[in-house]
């Protein structure tokens, strides 16, 4: 294909813009026709990084993998355990205007063209699926180890926008690299996870990630990249693709302490789904629960209004609200916002408008508190 073609109806994500690879490699078509691109993102950890973050830092030198076992599912299930990574800093590289300077592919040269690379076009380079190294040449001085490799699409229609990578997935995985005692050991769920980056991160340090999401085409590029990364992690498949067993579920309802979600907040029937599904599973955990958020608070001018609005964040902190003003149940919610200004371990832009929130679900221990209506999931 000579170019890439967006229709009107096309969402495009700006990550690709702004990733540690200098170029961007297509290596397939998925099962809809789109194509599917690999980057790299390379983790910026430092011993200066680890001693800010508090991150207890493991044996494990650079070069070495940490262990592990993932497996996938209508929900993946990925696990492993805890390792130090340790690489040099990667900084993008800029133009002498400060942008971005992408490596496009060269044209034939010729005396009238002026020396320097072509600024007109970006040419996708495709590649065979039988290339074991595709991006090998892009960074030769860092471990396998210091790199999460990911495929993903860069445009696709609304229905499809979890191919893509999200700038609210990169903050949620940097808040898992930068607490990483907090996730040491622990059982995790992910909503919504898409390509799997917060739940690749996640299982390098938790005991047991269920990585979910809905769609055949969206999970296999799920666990696609959970291969893809099997420099980190190793796998346990189910019998079944994308199922469950009842071991399965009894693990997650006996285990689970923290829930994950990152960038479904974006359209308000989805955000409701995605909070009723949370107090669902906070009514049947065993365990209190801890619920990590990631939103960006994206501006649109709406004609309703005629002015610049942000309706679906709105639609999200009215849930939030609503949670914590729950009273009556055997269930507590209590809601506070991240402070983001943690060490940044992963490129890329972290705009003012990306947010994270905890929720905090404890059961209520007040014996004169009445099981009632409010104890039950939201219908």
């Amino acid at each position: 294909m000579d170019e890439i073609t967006f229709r009107s109806d096309t969402v495009l994500s700006d990550v690709h813009l702004y990733t540690p690879n200098q170029r961007h490699l297509m290596v397939r078509l998925n099962g809809m026709g789109q194509p599917v691109f690999l980057s790299q993102f390379k983790l910026l950890w430092d011993r200066d990084s680890q001693t800010d973050s508090g991150a207890k830092g493991g044996d494990h030198t650079e070069g070495t993998p940490p262990a592990g076992a993932v497996c996938s599912r209508m929900g993946a299930s990925l696990q492993a355990g805890a390792g130090t990574i340790t690489p040099e800093g990667l900084e993008a590289q800029l133009d002498e205007d400060g942008d971005l300077d992408v490596v496009r592919r060269p044209q034939a040269a010729s005396a009238s063209e002026p020396p320097g690379p072509p600024r007109d076009k970006v040419h996708p380079t495709i590649l065979t699926q039988e290339e074991d190294d595709v991006l090998g040449d892009e960074a030769p001085e860092s471990s396998p180890y210091n790199v999460i490799k990911i495929e993903h699409t860069m445009a696709t229609p609304l229905e499809d926008v979890g191919k893509q990578v999200w700038r609210g997935a990169l903050l949620l995985a940097d808040y898992i690299l930068f607490q990483r005692d907090l996730f040491q050991g622990r059982t995790v769920l992910e909503l919504g996870a898409g390509t799997g980056l917060a739940s690749i991160i996640a299982a390098t340090v938790a005991q047991t990630v269920y990585c979910t999401d809905v769609g055949a085409d969206l999970l296999a590029m799920c666990q696609r990249n959970i291969a893809l990364n099997s420099h980190l992690l190793a796998s346990g498949d189910p019998e079944v693709p994308f199922s469950w067993s009842k071991e399965d579920i009894s693990h997650l309802y006996s285990h689970t302490t923290i829930l994950l979600a990152a960038e479904v907040f974006y359209d308000d029937d989805l955000t409701d789904a995605v909070f009723k599904t949370l107090s669902r599973l906070a009514h049947k955990l065993k365990n209190a629960c801890t619920a990590i958020l990631s939103v960006e608070k994206r501006l649109n001018f709406t004609l309703r209004h005629l002015d610049v609005t942000c309706e679906a964040y709105d639609h999200f902190r009215t849930w939030l609200q609503r949670l914590e003003g729950l009273a009556g149940g055997r269930l507590r919610f209590a809601v506070e916002p991240v402070d983001a200004t943690f060490p940044q371990l992963l490129v890329y832009e972290r705009i003012q408008q990306l947010e994270l929130w905890k929720i905090f679900v404890e059961p209520v221990t007040d014996p004169t508190v009445s099981v009632d209506t409010a104890s039950q999931p939201f219908s």
